[in-house]
């Protein structure tokens, strides 16, 4: 088999977090995860990365800033000759601290807000964090670091797309991700509370193409949730295609929640080069290119573009990762979807459950 270049690796350097996001997209049972990779092998991975192609490091978690060792992590990215990017919640990281991280190597922050209201967004994430979000913010513009925002969308914060748009511009953002929630993990937990209706998404596209008129030099990102698509999202650009998702206990992914896939087997690069673990391990090449294609999928022409749809997604919701996702309306199973759908619409309990408290094991 032809194995791809990859060109991006997700550097999920640990699971704690201050944070208690009701769209967590860690593991649900994340604090059985080990940190087993200190920062000596964080460099020695971002080097072997860099011989692959890779040229692009996101350093996330959980909150990435809650390793004491993330300046020598940094500096391992930044001498490998990768772009080190730092994706944080921004209320656990000094403004020294973020100057230190500059001076290392440290290219560009993306902050994650739940909302634009305060009590709205610490409704979300579970504790109080919002103001200091916002200083964080403006220590990285001080620093003249590249500063996007990814907001996750949903049914409680989707009436507010404008204002999220015009405080991403206050705050001297390039860029705002508004990205539809997708349903994994936490998020699949809370779907039923999270989940918004069409109508909600119509009035969102109408406040994005005004966003993008107002602000024509702020870049506007807006995904649409696979519920209302009726062709599903390639996964991560297609399974094991161009990214490299690696968790604190090491094993190599070809996206976040593909290690929630039983019965794949994923290598670690504590035990293996992450070379072979990208080009060999049996977990990244069970759904590479389409010979494993399902029907409808194999004689489908869109099979070349969204390869079948999300590999995670059609396990969370039917149990076999190699279906057709349900996402599209071509699967035998789309009904999964349209009673999700049907749900949004109507009145019910719409109670959250908050990500638990960070306890998660550290040290090899």
């Amino acid at each position: 088999m032809n194995v791809p270049r990859p060109f991006n690796l997700v550097a999920e350097l640990t699971y704690r977090c201050p944070l208690r996001c009701v769209y967590c997209s860690n593991p649900i049972e994340y604090s059985e995860f080990r940190e087993d990779l200190d920062a000596p092998t964080w460099t020695r991975v971002f080097s072997e990365a860099a011989d692959l192609g890779v040229l692009h490091v996101g350093l996330t978690g959980g909150e990435p800033s809650l390793r004491e060792d993330l300046e020598e992590i940094v500096q391992g990215a930044a001498s490998a000759q990768l772009y080190p990017h730092l994706v944080t919640a921004g209320n656990t990281l000094s403004a020294e601290r973020l100057a230190a991280l500059c001076d290392e190597g440290l290219k560009s922050v993306q902050l994650s807000i739940q909302d634009s209201q305060r009590e709205a967004s610490d409704r979300i994430a579970g504790v109080t964090a919002f103001d200091e979000k916002l200083r964080f913010a403006q220590a990285v513009k001080e620093l003249g670091l590249p500063l996007s925002l990814n907001v996750p969308l949903h049914r409680d914060n989707l009436s507010r797309v404008e204002e999220l748009i015009s405080l991403a511009h206050s705050l001297g953002a390039h860029r705002i991700e508004l990205a539809n929630t997708q349903y994994h993990g936490w998020a699949l937990l809370n779907r039923g509370a999270l989940l918004p209706s069409k109508s909600q998404l119509r009035a969102a596209d109408t406040a994005v193409a005004e966003g993008r008129r107002r602000f024509p030099d702020l870049e506007i990102l807006f995904v649409l949730p696979d519920y209302y698509s009726d062709r599903p999202k390639p996964c991560m650009g297609g399974w094991a295609q161009k990214n490299i998702v690696i968790p604190p206990h090491g094993v190599v992914l070809p996206c976040h929640a593909a290690g929630e896939i039983t019965g794949l087997e994923f290598w670690k690069v504590t035990e293996h080069s992450l070379a072979d673990c990208w080009a060999r391990s049996p977990g990244m090449n069970a759904y590479r290119g389409q010979a494993w294609l399902p029907e409808p999928c194999r004689s489908c022409p869109d099979r070349e573009r969204d390869f079948g749809g999300c590999r995670c997604q059609a396990f969370a919701l039917t149990g076999d990762s190699g279906a057709t996702d349900p996402a599209c309306s071509l699967s035998p199973q789309h009904e999964i979807v349209l009673e999700a759908r049907r749900l949004a619409e109507s009145e019910q309990d719409r109670t959250l459950i908050h990500r638990g408290p960070s306890r998660v094991a550290t040290g090899s």
